[in-house]
């Protein structure tokens, strides 16, 4: 089953880092949250603080392509988990057909913050995704996930790229 996650919000690991992509439910409930490259990062938070950029980027060339080819964005949804990585598909709505295309899960995230697509998440997904071990010691793996689950709202966003 799909689940529909909204961007929560974007922040540094603080053990390595690494930007993360904070995602969650409408409700609330379940979050999920992937690693992303500092450029990726870079991508998407311009977006969430609607700065544009002199020239367009791979992300804004992308939407261009799409809408040029009388494409929409339907959907995104990140939909698999394999040793660690996560795997995302970019639904495109194309002379009355539907076209799945693979995507890295940042990518994905950017052209729909682009498109105003919604995002996507399979509830396996999300529960595999609590037995990712990011760090190779078991000690930083449990110190992070407790950190991510005692997040207060406030602090999603706070930290800057």
């Amino acid at each position: 089953m799909q689940i529909e996650m909204t961007i929560k919000g974007l922040m540094v690991d603080p053990d390595t880092n690494m930007p993360i992509v904070i995602l969650r439910d409408m409700d609330g409930q379940r979050v999920l949250p992937i690693w992303v490259g500092l450029f990726e990062a870079n991508a998407i938070a311009l977006q969430i603080e609607n700065v544009s950029t002199p020239r367009p980027m791979t992300h804004d060339l992308l939407r261009n392509v799409i809408a040029d080819l009388k494409a929409t964005v339907q959907k995104i949804v990140v939909c698999d988990l394999q040793e660690n990585t996560f795997y995302a598909l970019i639904y495109l709505a194309l002379n009355g057909d539907t076209v799945a295309v693979d995507a890295r899960p940042s990518d994905a995230i950017a052209l729909a913050l682009r498109t105003k697509a919604p995002i996507f998440v399979e509830d396996s997904v999300i529960d595999n995704a609590k037995t990712v071990n990011i760090t190779s010691d078991k000690n930083d793996t449990e110190r992070l996930q407790k950190w991510l689950e005692s997040l207060d709202p406030e602090d999603l966003g706070k930290y800057k790229m």
